[in-house]
């Protein structure tokens, strides 16, 4: 499927490149990636949302084509752009459906902005990540000594690291491609800022329905992470995915989109009931 690469330019001058699909009218979708990913991370998903959805893949800043800030790597400054990038399309609020650092982006959005959440979909997410053993250690032993170029071999491992599940060579060759695009000084900005970050005291005041897709064999976060956010989050709802990984998004994007599909649908019911709700009150 060819997409077409828009750009969007921030008031901050930072530049974003997106692609979108859908009605113009459907329900807004932001799709936001994981560190050192892409718009292109989501290449497989979106042939499989429905035109009901109005679906934004988007580059965030210091990734793939982006503009890449000497800084702003923390969640609350990609947050930031999430809403920029909205209020420049005049869209009031959408959904913020977000993949791993996407994820922790996607719930930092949610607590700055209130107003503009219409939903939360967290896949492969964690409650805190500063105390996560595993990306300590990666942050020690890899990213903290990272220089330019960043060797592919650590593109390669960090992303097959993230796949429970075979997914096609020639998808898994455009996101290591698209992770050697990424200043090695941006890798350690978004590590750092995420291993620094604890918004976790702040998610009980989510009121965003909310959808948390886990894998069970996810190399990163285990089902403590997700059973933890969906605690906070009053009125969550959690799914596993048996036997897959960190990248579920990759390894079943059929499934992903369909419940992606199904919880959009359930949004736009209750945004209907609400707005019908204040209407017999005035």
């Amino acid at each position: 499927m060819d997409f077409a690469v828009r750009t969007l330019t921030l008031p901050g001058g930072v530049t974003l490149p997106y692609v979108e699909q859908g009605e113009p009218s459907g329900t807004p979708v932001v799709l936001l990636h994981g560190i050192t990913d892409s718009w292109r991370a989501f290449e497989m998903l979106l042939p499989h949302l429905p035109n009901s959805l109005r679906a934004f893949a988007i580059t965030q800043r210091g990734h793939g084509e982006a503009s890449r800030p000497e800084s702003g790597y923390a969640p609350a400054d990609f947050a930031r752009d999430v809403a920029e990038f909205l209020t420049a399309l005049n869209i009031p609020g959408a959904i913020i459906a977000g993949h791993s650092m996407g994820s922790y982006v996607a719930q930092r959005f949610a607590i700055d902005y209130p107003e503009r959440t219409l939903g939360l979909v967290l896949l492969g997410t964690s409650f805190d990540m500063r105390g996560n053993p595993g990306l300590n250690m990666f942050w020690s032993q890899v990213v903290s000594g990272l220089a330019d170029p960043v060797p592919r071999s650590v593109a390669m491992d960090f992303q097959t690291s993230t796949l429970a599940k075979a997914i096609p060579a020639e998808y898994l060759d455009i996101f290591v491609e698209e992770s050697l695009k990424v200043p090695a000084r941006v890798w350690r900005a978004a590590f750092r800022a995420m291993l620094d970050e604890d918004h976790s005291g702040d998610l009980r005041n989510v009121t965003a329905p909310t959808l948390i897709l886990w894998g069970d064999r996810d190399a990163f976060f285990e089902r403590e992470d997700h059973a933890r956010v969906a605690s906070a989050i009053a009125g969550s709802r959690m799914i596993t995915y048996a036997g897959a990984g960190h990248a579920m998004h990759w390894e079943e994007p059929v499934r992903v989109a369909r419940d992606i599909t199904g919880f959009a649908s359930e949004v736009a019911e209750l945004s209907r009931m609400q707005t019908s709700k204040q209407r017999q009150a005035s």
